[in-house]
């Protein structure tokens, strides 16, 4: 059956006093489901605030916008919480069953971006979240019997813990309120700011690509997966590549436009489409990307579903071609040694990122 990549936007499902929750449902993006690989954005104005929760699937944060960002989370398997500050740019791993709060101490917007993986979840290729209080919490359901009876409570009192909440998903807290403060000694352990991280591959005037693993930030493999950040320069292009570990590449176009291509099975080209800001691109197991950047340049954040990613280049100095035997070269494309030596030259002599020269 063919997979429909067309890069799709987040649909609203929760928006009060300019905070939000967006996702991709699996029913508007059927590849998700079928790639185990999920997507969801928070929105926060300042003093926005969303309800504790866990969630079915193990997933990665990347602040996309914002600067004083905060985030309690209580790890599985253990009974202490940790309050964390992020900023744009930093990536904040949340493992399954992790309970966590987020809130918006600062002047301006924060928005974060969310990919994961959904092998656990009760919908593949959407997450699913359990909250606490609020609303759509635990307590307002159980019977007022039940509550009075764990907690010790009288009738008002049940009343006052389960009628007394507001707020579906997330609220906006007064100024008067005091919030717990960032454990700021705990935070180079549990965030990492990718965009300060030294690139793997970098080349002026055409931008970068930077990949975080559990080699530089531990943390991340608690949930078993790996992120990337492309920055393309206007117009430049980053060459066509695949992931030869097996896994899923999620991509969220996170500012400026371009396009992408994808090649899949049989050679066939399965994608060749404009993207921009807010796109979500799913690259199925072993198939081959490239990036194009437009005008005004190109950045994308992305998971894999893997620790250990490793990237086969189709071009640039380290590029499968460079290490393929002239010979074999030039029986498989038919040409005289003479131009297989030209393909080499050109094809080796940069990284993989290369100048739009058309």
């Amino acid at each position: 059956m063919e997979l429909d990549l067309t890069p799709k936007t987040a649909q609203p499902i929760f928006e009060v006093d300019g905070c939000g929750y967006y996702t991709w449902l699996s029913s508007d993006v059927p590849v998700l489901a079928k790639t185990n690989v999920c997507a969801g954005q928070f929105v926060l104005q300042p003093r926005g605030f969303a309800f504790p929760h866990y969630a079915d699937s193990s997933k990665v944060g990347y602040v996309i916008e914002g600067t004083d960002g905060v985030v309690g989370m209580i790890l599985p398997n253990t009974k202490k919480e940790i309050v964390l500050k992020i900023k744009k740019g930093d990536v904040i791993p949340v493992p399954v069953g992790g309970v966590s709060w987020w809130f918006n101490d600062g002047e301006s917007k924060l928005s974060i971006i969310f990919l994961g993986e959904t092998s656990t979840a009760h919908v593949s290729g959407e997450i699913s979240y359990f909250f606490l209080s609020g609303l759509l919490g635990f307590l307002g359901s159980f019977s007022s019997d039940l509550i009075s009876k764990v907690y010790n409570f009288d009738k008002n009192e049940v009343n006052k813990l389960t009628q007394n909440q507001k707020g579906g998903v997330m609220i906006k807290i007064e100024k008067d309120q005091p919030m717990p403060k960032p454990q700021l000694d705990l935070t180079k352990d549990f965030v990492y700011d990718i965009d300060s991280k030294t690139p793997d591959t970098e080349a002026q005037n055409l931008g970068l690509v930077t990949t975080l693993t559990e080699e530089d930030f531990p943390f991340i493999k608690d949930v078993g997966l790996s992120a990337i950040r492309v920055k393309l320069e206007p117009n430049a292009i980053k060459a066509p590549s695949n992931l030869v570990t097996p896994g899923i590449q999620l991509i969220y176009i996170a500012k400026g436009s371009g396009k992408f291509e994808i090649v899949g099975l049989s050679g066939k080209r399965v994608l060749d489409s404009e993207v921009k800001v807010g796109h979500l691109i799913v690259v199925p197991q072993f198939f081959v990307v490239a990036q194009i950047a437009g005008k005004e340049g190109l950045e994308s954040f992305s998971i894999v579903t893997t620790t250990k990613p490793v990237f086969e280049e189709l071009a640039g100095k380290v590029s499968v071609f460079g290490a393929l035997s002239p010979t074999v070269q030039q029986v498989s494309f038919n040409v005289d040694s003479q131009f297989q030596k030209l393909f080499i030259s050109k094809t080796t002599q940069n990284t993989n990122l290369i100048p739009r020269t058309i």
